[in-house]
């Protein structure tokens, strides 16, 4: 069965949006104001923590990272949070997708 996560937050005017689907295969995607800037597929239920780097369209582009963590609470086992310019800031994960 497929689990499916999504993060979010606004920052310096720009959406950010985390999509994690696991099952056979995890796919994760990272989302800046809508567009696809960042993707990585892994088999199986995937290899945390996971970073993955992307940029806000700034100019000149803002570099950001996405780090996903396990939490090992059930009802929350993903955590999510943004790092841009070495501010780290969690990301609330959507609910009743």
């Amino acid at each position: 069965m497929r689990q499916r996560h999504s993060f979010h937050l606004d920052r310096a005017g720009h959406s950010v949006t985390v999509n994690v689907r696991s099952g056979w295969i995890t796919e994760t995607e990272v989302l800046v104001d809508g567009k696809e800037v960042a993707f990585h597929r892994v088999h199986g239920h995937g290899v945390y923590p996971l970073t993955l780097a992307a940029q806000l369209p700034e100019e000149p582009p803002l570099p950001l990272a996405v780090e996903l963590k396990r939490t090992g609470d059930p009802q929350r086992p993903l955590a999510c949070a943004l790092d841009v310019h070495g501010a780290v800031h969690p990301m609330a994960e959507r609910t009743g997708q």
